[in-house]
């Protein structure tokens, strides 16, 4: 990877920081130590989020209902990340029936491709406007439009409804003329889930596979011997300990949980494009998102994996607050770009 210590705000750092990467041991990247924002964003996350989560996962009550009431709470925050800078724009976007928006920053934009993304939320909550601060930034680090649909939300919908309006927003995509080696999935979270399971479903329906995946902190693993492989459950600064697998019980009824499709953990990887997956080394996904990169890596995926030391779970759905997160939608625009310039084959 190519050193990109670009300006970020992240002001003085002394040394240089660990990012891990699977197909190169350590690399350096440019962050030295945990800014305060990250700090204090890991604070507040913990006093409030986490509470809530707690709460939610110790209900003996109605889970749609508990999952109802952290939609309301998110939805009351949503609104203060949803502000853009004077030089991003956002368009409304009906995807053959599927609602989203279309986001552009910056100038000298790609019309050309297009990077699809799902947002974060558990499944259950928040929009493509509430992570607007990972959109439009990403559009002007990968210079390129960015599409973010509104899939169906639990407790209304189950998961493969999310995946077939993933499913019928890349049909759409191709339909209206972007070449699938000019598409990307990308997600953050359990949009990044999302993003993974619509890769195998694009492969497994025979349609063309996309130009790469990106997937920041993503939930793979919603199988009952998921929390075995999380060596953070316990320290989190967002995700309780009982609150993932409380959440996969919830979503898990009445079907395999090691289905790839269900826990992306699972899938055969062999034969799609390039990935890049960013997460951190303090959240509980942390081992999810290693595995994936070790699954695709052994299938012969080009993977870009990048482990941020001391961020908070989806750090980039924090660029607003946190340097680091920026820095991380910079290296993905990067990353991207590689991808194009080598036709697919980023290393």
């Amino acid at each position: 990877m190519a050193n990109m210590n670009t300006k970020s705000g992240l002001g003085k750092t002394s040394g240089v920081a660990s990012v891990r990467a699977l197909d190169g041991g350590i690399r350096g990247g440019p962050v030295c130590r945990q800014s305060w924002q990250a700090r204090w964003t890991a604070d507040i996350l913990r006093v409030s989020a986490k509470v809530s989560l707690r709460a939610a996962a110790r209900t003996r009550a109605d889970t749609g209902r508990a999952l109802l009431v952290i939609r309301r709470m998110a939805d009351f925050a949503a609104p203060l990340f949803q502000r853009l800078p004077p030089h991003a724009q956002v368009v409304p976007a009906d995807c053959d029936g599927v609602s989203g928006e279309w986001v552009r920053a910056g100038t000298g934009l790609d019309e050309s491709k297009v990077v699809l993304i799902f947002h974060g939320g558990g499944y259950f909550s928040l929009s493509a406007a509430a992570v607007r601060p990972l959109t439009w930034r990403l559009s002007e680090a990968a210079r390129r439009p960015v599409l973010a649909i509104d899939y169906a939300l639990a407790p209304e919908n189950d998961l493969p409804a999310a995946r077939a309006d993933a499913l019928t927003t890349y049909r759409w995509l191709l339909a209206d003329g972007f070449r699938p080696e000019d598409i990307t999935l990308a997600g953050d979270s359990t949009g990044g889930h999302l993003a993974l399971a619509t890769l195998l479903a694009v492969r497994d329906e025979g349609l063309p596979l996309p130009a790469a995946v990106v997937a920041v902190s993503p939930w793979a693993d919603l199988t009952p011997d998921g929390p075995r492989h999380r060596g953070n459950a316990g320290t989190d600064a967002f995700f309780p300990p009982r609150f993932l697998p409380w959440l996969a019980r919830c979503y898990t009824r009445g079907c395999d949980p090691s289905d790839p499709l269900i826990s992306p953990v699972n899938g055969d990887y062999a034969g799609t494009p390039p990935m890049m997956l960013v997460c951190s080394d303090a959240e509980a996904l942390r081992d999810d998102a290693r595995r994936v990169a070790e699954r695709a890596r052994d299938a012969g995926v080009r993977v870009r994996y990048d482990e941020w030391p001391g961020q908070v779970h989806d750090f980039p759905a924090f660029a607003g607050l946190i340097p680091e997160g920026r820095q991380a939608i910079i290296r993905i625009g990067a990353f991207l770009l590689e991808t194009d310039s080598v036709g697919g084959s980023a290393s």
